[in-house]
């Protein structure tokens, strides 16, 4: 299974545990329109948080053990919906970084 899907997995379910498994110690997400670096702990309670957003229609585009591209939508308590792409960069089997974009969409 590729790590990728595996993080999805593991945060539809809200596990912590297999999402540290996943995401290195030195993990830091990297926000395109900001360009803020948010650290693993952090990206955790925000995934986890009842704030947290709902993903939908995740697709893969391209993973192989370096890097990976995904695409998928979010939506906010507040309504707000955006369509996310996402580059990981993956060493020794764990994301390191991330950076998105996000395209805000009309409700």
């Amino acid at each position: 299974m590729s790590v990728i899907q595996k993080l999805w997995d593991a945060q539809e379910k809200k596990d912590l545990e297999k999402i540290n498994e996943i995401l290195s110690e030195d993990y830091v997400w990297i926000q395109h329109s900001t360009g803020k670096h948010i650290l693993r702990d952090e990206v955790n309670k925000f995934i986890m948080g009842d704030e947290g957003p709902k993903t939908e229609n995740q697709r893969i585009i391209y993973e192989n053990d370096e890097i990976g591209v995904a695409h998928f939508f979010v939506s906010f308590k507040d309504g707000s919906r955006q369509a996310v792409l996402v580059v990981y960069v993956i060493k020794d089997g764990k994301i390191i970084r991330s950076e998105t974009g996000a395209t805000d969409l009309k409700n």
